[in-house]
């Protein structure tokens, strides 16, 4: 399942929390969310890191 959670402080600054997404669709909904605001951090989570490494074995194999 997907989830998307927007946080804004008091301050009005806002963060952005996905879970359940894969293949990087993580970046591209990032993006939308982002529109014309600038990012000051950005912090991937460990499962896109993995994500990415699985889908780099699978081409390798695909390869042989």
């Amino acid at each position: 399942m997907k989830q998307i959670t927007v946080l804004i402080d008091e301050e009005g600054n806002s963060s952005v929390d996905l879970t359940g997404f894969t293949d990087g669709s993580c970046v591209r909904v990032m993006k939308d969310f982002q529109g014309d605001d600038r990012v000051i951090a950005e912090h991937k989570k460990p499962e896109y890191y993995r994500q990415k490494q699985a889908n780099n074995e699978e081409r390798q194999q695909q390869r042989r």
